[in-house]
């Protein structure tokens, strides 16, 4: 069947029904009706109809049914026509690429679920997408992507590919003074050998060169336990990436949670904050993520921004406000201790990613770094093998592959792993996007001691916090970053190399983090409209970097993730933000309904793909940069997404007016709505 003639029927039967998916109404259990008393509905074998559907429709065999399945001449296989028996005898048609991976879904859930039949309805089958999208990440993927450190969640969490220990036993660290977790966890591992599970409690002080001793037998960190009445210990909850990364993530998080607070599940946000205020506790810090290898450096900071969308959430009561006090003390130490500490502070007065690990991080995968080894191997004429594991040992020192190793750990705290923006300079620079962010954390914290304590506040340590103090901390910073890396000329701000004293001109979508924190003047901000934004959106979204700013792309210099032509959500949920803040939301709805129609019509197009990165110049999923693209590699059907991108779909919808939802239901491209 034509795909034109198919949107009519699919016009039709909304013309029929009613534009109700424009309200998102909450999808009902996997293979139960999400329909109303209209729709048709019949009952089929699971089984036999998805081998007949599978055989069919999936001609290049990747378990999935997608634009890609193609025809077989002479045949009537992958012609996007499929017939189905139901169990009275009847047979149904469904037609369509779209429709057809639906049924693929439904049919492989009920599967899962143990079912020998289900009963499907048009609104299973023929759902509109902005619809499915919106259900599956409220009612399917935030539990997919739940994970606990507990005796009930362990086994999962061990099942981690990409974690593989020198003895074959899966560790779990618990940081000094936690007795009550080293118990719990050493109680598990002598009743459970079957996990292969050894505990180790960290030592009070975590030095780099310990850290670098775990590096064959990396594990996970504990997090928050709670102790139930019955005395039953419970973990603290929280939400993962997805895909490989089976982890609680530092900057994730914060757009996770507005994304869990969208879809009413307030408890699992205020349980993710909790699990960080554990961490600044116990390890100092947010972590990269709970692994070992990730004891020695942060993310991006957003803890406020994160626990006041959960507090707003919240009942406001006292019990909300003692919990917002815990917060503001943990809040305080991260910040004084460590993104002021020694190894963030510069001579600027502004603050730096760093990373105090030593060597290469052993999370990254080991090809990756082949071709810098491969050069010092030539200049030591030595074998790059060799080269390696002398360096590797300690037995070789090469100053100047330490420095690489500084900046490139340093590149992955910010998160922007990998970019040409901080690959080979990140410990020279005071960046745009950290600074705009310690901003916004002290602002928050100046605000919550005005809103919410009166002006000052005692804390548990003994410490009284004033909000004009945090008020005059980030006055000098917006100072500081406005002599050093405000450029009028550009109109932007622009990472500034307190080393050569110099702007680096890297046109970056970093650009707008200034706008999101509310630290740019009205002036300034226009400005920044004015120049960056054209350079920087794209069909899809706010794109990574500007392609000038990336460079070519070489044998030598391979594509960078964060970089032209890739944008990811956080990009675009800050933008959004940062420019309704300044007025410009007819611009921030542009851009939002660029994005997700990228998100829409690469999920109808690949079997629900929602994706962790997209091309927003040619607005594709199909991205394999680096580690290739986490969400697009599924047999049957996603039951997870990728966390921060579930996450921007759910918030996003909010920004669009009642048409624009239904001009994206009908998969209208960006021009024909906006007309640019």
């Amino acid at each position: 069947m034509k795909r034109t003639t198919v949107r009519f029927l699919y016009f039709a039967l909304c013309f029929c029904i009613g534009w109700t998916s424009v309200f998102l109404p909450p999808r009902a259990a996997p293979c139960q009706s999400r329909g109303n008393d209209a729709d048709a509905a019949i009952k089929v074998l699971v089984r036999p109809t998805l081998d007949s559907l599978i055989a069919k429709e999936d001609t290049d065999h990747d378990k999935r049914i997608t634009i890609d399945d193609p025809h077989v001449p002479g045949t009537d296989l992958g012609n996007r026509r499929f017939w189905m028996e139901a169990l009275d005898g009847k047979r149904y048609e469904v037609d369509e690429t779209y429709y057809l991976a639906n049924l693929l879904e439904d049919l492989k859930l009920a599967e899962d679920e143990g079912k020998d039949t289900v009963t499907l309805s048009t609104s299973d089958i023929f759902e509109p997408p902005v619809q499915r999208m919106a259900n599956s990440i409220k009612n399917l993927y935030w539990a997919g992507l739940t994970r606990r450190i507990d005796e009930g969640g362990l086994e999962k969490i061990f099942k981690d590919e990409k974690i593989k220990t020198i003895d074959g036993f899966n560790y779990v660290y618990v940081p000094h003074g936690d007795s009550m977790g080293y118990d719990y966890f050493s109680g598990i591992a002598k009743k459970r050998p079957d996990l292969k599970m050894k505990v180790v409690m960290l030592p009070e002080k975590v030095t780099p060169e310990y850290v670098e001793s775990l590096n064959d037998r990396p594990g996970i960190l504990s997090l928050k336990l709670y102790k139930e009445p019955d005395g039953k210990m419970e973990a603290a909850p929280f939400v993962v990436p997805g895909g490989r990364f089976n982890e609680m993530y530092g900057w994730d998080s914060y757009f996770i949670t507005l994304g869990l607070i969208e879809d009413g599940k307030t408890d699992l946000a205020k349980s993710m904050v909790d699990n960080f205020i554990y961490e600044i506790d116990h390890y100092g810090k947010i972590l990269n993520a709970n692994r070992s290898y990730y004891l020695t450096r942060s993310q991006p900071p957003f803890f406020t921004s994160m626990a006041l969308a959960v507090y707003d959430a919240l009942p406001n009561n006292e019990k909300s406000k003692s919990w917002l006090k815990e917060v503001l003390e943990a809040a305080t130490k991260q910040y004084t201790n460590y993104w002021m500490g020694p190894n963030h502070l510069t001579k600027t007065g502004l603050s730096r990613y760093y990373d105090d690990g030593i060597g290469p991080p052993p999370e990254v995968e080991p090809h990756w770094y082949h071709d810098i080894y491969a050069k010092y191997a030539k200049e030591y004429n030595m074998s790059e093998p060799d080269f390696k594991s002398e360096y590797i040992s300690g037995k070789l020192k090469v100053p100047a592959l330490d420095t690489f190793f500084k900046d490139d750990r340093a590149m992955r705290e910010s998160g922007n792993d990998a970019s040409y923006r901080l690959q080979y300079d990140c410990i020279d620079l005071v960046t745009v996007d950290l600074n705009s962010l310690l901003y916004k954390e002290e602002t928050n914290i100046a605000n919550i001691i005005a809103d919410d304590f009166g002006g000052e506040v005692k804390l548990e340590n003994g410490k009284v916090e004033k909000s004009v103090t945090w008020y005059d901390k980030a006055k000098k910073r917006k100072k500081l970053m406005t002599k050093y890396m405000w450029n009028a000329k550009a109109g932007m701000f622009f990472d500034y190399d307190f080393v050569t004293g110099k702007q680096t001109g890297y046109v970056a979508a970093t650009a707008f983090y200034p706008l999101w924190a509310k630290l740019a003047t009205k002036k300034q901000a226009d400005e920044i409209v004015k120049d960056a934004l054209p350079l920087l959106e794209m069909p899809g979204g706010i794109v990574g970097s500007t392609e000038k700013s990336r460079g070519p792309i070489t044998k030598n210099r391979p594509q960078t993730q964060w970089d032209y032509p890739f944008g990811w959500s956080p990009q675009q949920m800050l933008s959004w933000v940062g420019l309704k803040n300044y007025g410009y939301t007819k611009i921030a709805r542009r851009l939002v309904y660029k994005w997700l129609y990228t998100l829409t019509i690469n999920a109808y197009n690949y079997n629900g793909t929602i994706a962790e990165k997209y091309d927003v110049v040619d607005r594709s999923s199909q991205v394999f940069a680096e580690y290739g693209n986490v969400g697009t590699k599924f047999s049957y059907i996603t039951t997870e997404g990728f966390g921060w991108t579930d996450a921007s779909y759910v918030v996003g919808l909010k920004y669009l007016t009642k048409k624009m939802i239904a001009d994206l239901d009908r998969l209208v491209p960006p021009e024909w709505v906006f007309g640019e």
